[in-house]
């Protein structure tokens, strides 16, 4: 991948609660191209490579949009851009350099995307109708939260707007990272929800917070379009 002008600048592992499979376990490694890292932009697109030492899981690759203003790293829904799903065995180094050169080639169709999304405003109402078609990605039905609206609100002052891209963005950093009171309707006991370490939950989450922003965006403009980018 680095021949390819992309170098890692993250790496995050999964928890594990069987300890032998310590150091085994699913990781993601996020990667920039090179001249995003010479003239860093506020979004910078990603590349995702999601893979774990001991085969259990596919080696993929996705894309990424990494959001300066609050570290924040989204990830694209395969309905945008779909995910590669590389074999471990066979002509794996061709596999990835096709993946890679196509993520590499539409770039610039994604950075226009998210220009679409800055100029597409919310009001109050539309806000809380994409948390409450959001909330099922974060919490199951038995689940009843306090105060859900909670989950819209900005954590700098840099997000206070109401554009759909960082509505989009408070949502997901809020989903991973906030905690949130409520009850389990089943057991009826209070719980407080801890951040999201789990890598396949996390890639849940921002794959479908992006899923319904498209939704939003061809509903709130009629001229935006959102098929399946080809490189």
């Amino acid at each position: 991948i680095r021949a390819e002008n992309w170098y890692p600048v993250s790496v995050s592992e999964a928890g594990v609660r069987d300890l032998s499979k310590d150091g085994f376990q699913q990781h993601y490694v996020r990667f920039q191209h090179f001249s995003d890292l010479i003239n860093p932009n506020d979004n910078v697109v990603e590349l995702l490579l999601l893979n774990s030492h001991d085969r259990s899981k596919a080696f993929s690759i996705s894309t990424g949009v990494y959001r300066y203003i609050c570290s924040n790293g989204l990830i694209i829904a395969d309905s945008v851009f779909d995910s590669y799903k590389i074999k471990h065995l066979g002509d794996k180094e061709n596999d990835v350099i096709d993946a890679v050169n196509k993520i590499t080639q539409i770039k610039p169709k994604l950075l226009d995307k998210i220009s679409k999304f800055e100029s597409i405003t919310l009001n109050q109402n539309e806000k809380e109708a994409f948390l409450q078609s959001a909330l099922p990605l974060r919490f199951e039905e038995h689940f009843e939260l306090d105060n859900p609206t909670e989950l819209l609100t900005p954590l700098r002052s840099e997000d206070k707007k109401d554009d759909l891209y960082t509505v989009l963005n408070i949502l997901q950093e809020n989903f991973l990272s906030s905690k949130v009171s409520g009850y389990n309707k089943e057991t009826k006991r209070r719980f407080t929800s801890k951040q999201i370490t789990s890598i396949s939950k996390d890639v849940e989450i921002n794959k479908g917070l992006w899923e319904i922003a498209e939704r939003i965006a061809n509903i709130k403009d009629g001229s935006y379009e959102s098929p399946l980018i080809a490189a």
